[in-house]
């Protein structure tokens, strides 16, 4: 099941990089996720949560924005690969090499697809703010649901 939730959380960063960072950390912070034997045991830590929270909200903001690059050009494209093999990596601390390639490959899809299908949503809704703004409940809710039952 640890390799389900790998590859889930590497599509959240697909759709939004910072985002499942910011629930892992809450997770942790909860006592969700135990991250005690990983280095990024800090991100448990109040001062982490907060940052990586409001981190994550400025990444929801700045998605809105009109001058926001496509998430496909190489510099989004490897920041949300990376964030998805540092959040796999977290959910699968005794197999964390795997874990990462799964939430990198997890990013790759959740990255292409979450572009198709905003695309497909802002046509519908004759615009992108109401498509970007159901990605961001998406992303947010998967992340939240995810950590909650790793």
């Amino acid at each position: 099941m640890l390799y389900i939730f790998a590859i889930l959380i590497g599509v959240v960063a697909g759709l939004r990089a910072f985002t499942p960072i910011a629930a892992i950390s809450w997770a942790a912070w909860l006592g969700w996720i135990d991250l005690s034997a990983t280095p990024l045991t800090f991100l448990g830590n109040i001062i982490a949560v907060i940052i990586l929270s409001l981190v994550a909200i400025a990444e929801l903001v700045g998605d809105q924005l009109p001058t926001a690059p496509s998430r496909k050009v190489p510099m989004q494209f490897g920041a949300r690969v990376a964030m998805g093999a540092v959040a796999g990596a977290l959910m699968m601390p005794a197999s964390w090499i795997t874990g990462a390639v799964l939430g990198a490959l997890g990013a790759v899809i959740g990255t292409l697809g979450g572009a198709a299908a905003r695309a497909r949503l802002a046509s519908a809704f004759g615009r992108d703010l109401p498509a970007a703004l159901v990605e961001d409940a998406v992303a947010i809710g998967a992340a939240l649901l995810i950590v909650y039952l790793a």
